[in-house]
């Protein structure tokens, strides 16, 4: 019995070569109009000639010509399940709830809602903040904290909501300019990201938060290690309020990256202090330290040679024990950082690897928990202020990070769906359909720096008065009030607790007091820290 299976895997190539014949004849017995379907059909079969003779694609082997089709569906499957397929709550990784709501306040638009939550507010995970039956009015949104500790001389007002890092070569000029002009217009700071200031940062005139990472770009000497002339000239501009070294980020934590010498231009060359032709590569450790005390001598040094502006790092937590060991550093040495900004492993990326995506680095609920109650252990929570950075897009997300020892919260992609970023998803491959990640320069021009910018102010204003009637409701003065039994959680179908009582502030000095109650592991961990290297004890 034939096998009908195999007779039909050839069927569509067999019809484009059988109308390619019947339109070739017809072409002269009929009408030279058939030249059209007479090409068409030809293709088909040239294509279909190509499929089972090629030796990549299995597919294409057994199903000449047809099996193209299941490659242009697998090609356009993120847009299909984004457009037709999700629900609104799913995050994929922001969901549409989510990023409709940016859209709304980036426009001005109404951002209430009808009918009720569609949140399901009985499952597990749901989480809500407490109000109170005498609620405050607020008048002033424009929350503030200041930054810079006792040994910083140029503290910085900085706005609670700010744009996180994204460096110009990962987005695009237009994008870069956009983002600082409506940091500018709303009164709040812009992150360079890693790749240093560029004339686009500089053209939108809002303020800066210079990111200084491994590949110390923008102060970088020839062999591609710290130049302090570099440094003290760049961190010299009028825009630049803070420095940031940057450890790690929550996407992709520990992990280096290049730049091919074929996508460097002229502008990100001349942003980065590399050369043209060669290669780019931020290395994944610093070279300027390699210890504790090392580092902190590090940060002393940047905030000297900034003229004493805030100086302090990011970093995505790992090793917890390690962060006791910059800590420990920090009391020996006695210089301090003036903010830690504690990145969550849900930050984004033009790209990183899936698997640091998906299973290395702490979330920030908890990195930021452990770095807030590490520093009040150490006595030295007073002396540094602390931002927390990934998936934060509305004003509840604020307030929690806040409630849970926060000072402010930096967003990249808020920002990013502000200036029009559909979540298509193609960072990294140079085709962003919005003009935000790319360098090509045809499809950055849709990108209008003046309308954006605009958008990037009204999302920032929009989202801080929205914190500020959450604020209000609570029953409190400033979002700095939030504390962690303003919120509630439900871990299962039927129990609540406080978030205090999951994620509570641990007693100042606990670290140092011997007779102290040892919390979650903590004190033996800090027991084997060392300032003076971040290897575990038993390995010195």
């Amino acid at each position: 019995m034939p096998d009908l299976g195999s007779m039909t895997r050839f069927t569509t190539f067999a019809a484009a070569g059988a109308l390619t014949l019947v339109s070739f004849i017809l072409i002269f017995t009929w009408s030279g109009w058939f030249v059209l379907p007479f090409a068409l059909f030809a293709a088909l079969t040239g294509m279909g000639i190509y499929d089972v003779t090629q030796i990549k694609h299995s597919i294409l082997r057994n199903y000449p010509v047809l099996g193209h089709m299941r490659f242009f569906f697998e090609g356009i499957r993120p847009e299909i399940r984004q457009y037709l397929i999700e629900s609104d709550q799913d995050e994929e990784p922001f969901s549409r709830d989510s990023r409709s709501l940016v859209y709304q306040r980036a426009k001005g638009e109404e951002d209430s809602r009808p009918f009720g939550t569609r949140m399901r507010v009985y499952d597990a995970g749901y989480s809500w903040i407490t109000h109170s039956v005498a609620p405050v009015h607020i008048h002033d949104f424009d929350f503030r904290t200041t930054i810079g500790g006792p040994q910083c001389s140029k503290p910085y007002s900085a706005s609670l909501y700010n744009i996180s890092a994204m460096s110009f070569g990962s987005l695009s000029a237009n994008a870069i300019q956009a983002l600082n002009t409506g940091a500018k217009l709303g009164g709040f700071a812009h992150d360079t990201g890693e790749g240093s200031v560029s004339r686009y940062h500089k053209a939108g005139g809002g303020d800066l938060i210079y990111q200084l990472a491994s590949g110390y770009f923008g102060s970088r000497a020839a062999d591609g290690s710290f130049d302090p002339d570099k440094f003290r000239e760049t961190a010299s501009l009028e825009q630049i309020k803070m420095i940031e070294l940057k450890l790690s980020q929550g996407a992709k934590p520990g992990h280096g990256g290049m730049l091919p010498a074929s996508k460097i231009t002229p502008e990100i060359a001349e942003a980065r202090g590399v050369p043209m032709g060669k290669d780019c590569v931020s290395p994944a450790a610093h070279s300027a330290f390699s210890t504790p005390i090392e580092m902190m001598e590090f940060i002393g040094r940047l905030r000297e040679l900034s003229g004493g502006k805030p100086v302090g790092f990011k970093l995505c937590i790992g090793h917890r024990r390690e962060f006791m060991c910059m800590v420990k550093a920090m009391l020996e040495t006695s210089i301090t950082p003036d903010f830690i900004v504690v990145d969550g492993t849900e930050g984004g990326t033009g790209a990183a690897p899936v698997e640091f995506s998906n299973h290395v680095g702490m979330p920030m609920i908890e990195g930021l928990t452990f770095v807030h109650n590490t520093l009040r252990g150490a006595g030295l929570r007073d002396k540094i202020k602390i931002g927390a950075a990934g998936k934060v897009v509305s004003a509840f997300d604020i307030a929690r990070a806040l409630a849970l020892g926060a000072d402010w919260c930096n967003s990249a992609r808020g920002y990013m769906f502000a200036i029009g970023c559909i979540q298509a998803q193609a960072c990294h491959t140079n085709h962003c359909p919005v003009g935000v990640a790319t360098q090509d320069k045809t499809r950055m021009r849709a990108l209008d720096v003046g309308h954006k910018s605009e958008r990037v102010a009204r999302f920032h204003r929009n989202t801080m008065e929205a914190l500020g009637e959450m604020t209000g409701a609570a029953g409190l003065h400033h979002p700095s009030d939030f504390l962690p039994h303003h919120m509630m959680l439900r871990q299962g179908d039927k129990s609540m607790v406080e978030a205090k009582d999951v994620y509570g502030y641990l007693p100042e000095g606990y670290l140092l007091d011997d007779d102290a109650e040892d919390f979650n592991g903590n004190k033996n961990r800090w027991s084997r820290a060392r300032a003076e290297t971040f290897a575990p004890v038993e390995q010195i």
